[in-house]
């Protein structure tokens, strides 16, 4: 610690700064990201991560096709292009599945593939409206509940 003493230091405010608690904190400091930043960029041999690519979807005719938009506070949900409150929502998809089902030899056919819902949502549409329909979708039976979405251009 550093002291003044003497002189008229009494008239005149010190101007010294004591910098030891500052090269302790950066003398800590540089220790911890010593020891951190090897444990940082530890990586494991031999993963290999996929890569993402543009993937079309294959439509198939059995697949759902819904349009969700929702504004002021109100959800507005489109089977095909025909709108449906969520109550038609969820009596349709349930009639579509035991059809389909029925359709491919029943529910013990080892080969039976169910059909899939693909969900279009506007930007601007709501979060709950879109959870609405997926939810709908889900208690009526649908397995696979997937979103359609506009490619950046320069895809695959």
């Amino acid at each position: 610690m550093a002291m003044s003493v003497g002189g008229d230091s009494a008239e005149s405010p010190m101007s010294d700064i004591n910098t030891t608690p500052l090269v302790d904190v950066m003398l800590v400091l540089l220790i911890i990201f010593l020891i951190a930043v090897p444990v940082a960029i530890q990586t494991v041999k031999g993963i290999k991560l996929p890569s993402v690519v543009f993937d079309p979807t294959t439509t198939k005719p059995e697949n759902v096709s819904l349009s969700v938009m929702g504004n002021n506070g109100t959800c507005q949900v489109y089977w095909g292009i025909t709108p449906v409150t969520h109550q038609e929502l969820l009596d349709r998809a349930v009639a579509k599945l035991k059809t389909e089902i029925d359709r491919q030899g029943g529910p013990g056919n080892p080969d039976l593939e169910l059909p899939e819902a693909h969900v279009r949502a506007d930007v601007g549409t709501p979060w709950r409206c879109v959870a609405g329909t997926i939810y709908n979708m889900q208690m009526a039976g649908f397995a696979k509940v997937g979103f359609i979405s506009q490619p950046k251009g320069g895809g695959a």
